[in-house]
């Protein structure tokens, strides 16, 4: 097993990287409230109960919060995203989100929709939000809570979901692709598509869990649809499939190899963005949690980690040659799930070969094959 290292000798493009440091600062950032969560979904890699004493105080404070997106707009940030668990768990919710306003960012919110209230509602409609993303887990009460288990999850949900869509806030809507509401997915694009213009997207890919709890890891393997079952909904989605022929069909060749390279890194993670775990983790992405990639923002400083940790994690190569005959040397990587931060919650290595990503891409090219 080989782990990834820092390169003594960097390429020319990382170089440059470092180079323009001074000009590349973050333009947006995450912040995970809180990963706590009034719902208990089955496929969920953070969740954890709402009234779990030992997260609560893990959370960052308000004056934590605002100080870091305060540095991070000083750095040139303009975009926020509200995030969690379900950061409308939070009591000082609304304190945090009219602080980020008041700095002058763009915010984004990512909730199940549950907990929203009529002051919620007044708050959005009096500082507009850039968009609320909710989460649709099922079209009926009975696959809904299949997903949630919670009783009574599906009408709170509604409840939520009309109080937003009646308030005039741009709400986009997206699923999951889950064991449990995959016979549903039809109805639920119909169910999102009647309610929103804008956007609608679901997802096939299900993480693992950021604090590797095996026993949740197991549920979430459970809910993962198998490679053949994941080109037919993306196949019967007209839509999703038509994304899929104009934005990857025709990068598949060996133009998409890296061959000659050893880099990790081939992703946007840490190039203008990063995200702040709701205990002060700092990672170049959201799902990035190996430990050789983190900073601890209650030790250190945002300046520090965006000007040092990000160009040393972006300068990791590999060592591991199954990794770099694998997935360096294939032509289809773009329609991989396959990603350094993927690949270690799967493994615990960043640069490790995954064979249901593997499948999951060979799956599509077939697919995509025999559309043309």
């Amino acid at each position: 097993m080989s782990d990834p290292f820092v390169a003594q000798h960097k390429l020319p493009h990382l170089g440059l990287w470092k180079t323009l440091k001074d000009r590349r600062r973050p333009i947006s950032f995450d912040l995970e409230l809180t990963a706590r969560c009034n719902n208990d979904c089955r496929h969920c890699y953070i969740n954890l109960p709402a009234g779990d004493a030992t997260a609560k105080a893990a959370e960052l404070s308000t004056d934590e919060v605002l100080g870091i997106a305060r540095k991070a707009a000083d750095m040139g940030a303009v975009w926020c995203l509200l995030t969690g668990g379900e950061p409308l768990l939070r009591g000082d919710f609304g304190e945090l989100y009219f602080g980020l306003k008041r700095l002058g960012l763009l915010v984004s919110v990512f909730t199940n929709a549950c907990l929203v209230t009529a002051e919620h509602v007044e708050l959005f409609r009096r500082y507009p939000p850039r968009d609320i993303e909710v989460s649709v887990y099922g079209a009926t009460g009975e696959t809904y809570e299949g997903v949630t288990r919670r009783p009574g999850s599906y009408d709170a949900f509604t409840r939520g979901l009309d109080l937003l869509l009646t308030s005039g806030v741009k709400v986009r809507l997206k699923a999951m692709a889950l064991r449990t509401n995959a016979h549903e997915l039809p109805a639920i694009a119909a169910f999102c598509r009647a309610r929103t213009k804008d956007h609608y997207r679901f997802d096939p890919l299900l993480h693992l869990r950021f604090d590797g709890d095996e026993a949740r890891n197991a549920e979430i393997r459970e809910e993962r649809l198998s490679p053949a079952e994941i080109v037919a909904v993306e196949r019967a989605d007209d839509e999703r499939f038509g994304a899929l022929q104009r934005g990857c069909d025709k990068l598949i060749g060996p133009d998409e190899e890296h061959a000659a390279c050893d880099h990790l890194f081939h992703c946007g993670a840490g190039n203008g963005s990063f995200s702040v775990g709701y205990d002060g983790t700092f990672r170049l992405c959201s799902s990035l949690w190996h430990a050789d990639t983190t900073y601890d923002l209650r030790q250190g400083a945002l300046a520090e980690a965006w000007d040092e940790v990000v160009p040393r994690v972006r300068d990791m190569r590999s060592r591991n040659p199954e990794f770099l005959e694998k997935c360096r040397r294939c032509g289809i990587i773009n329609l991989c799930l396959w990603c350094p931060a993927h690949a270690a919650l799967e493994t615990g290595d960043m640069d490790k070969w995954v064979d249901y990503f593997c499948a999951v891409a060979h799956a599509r090219a077939a697919a995509l094959d025999r559309a043309r």
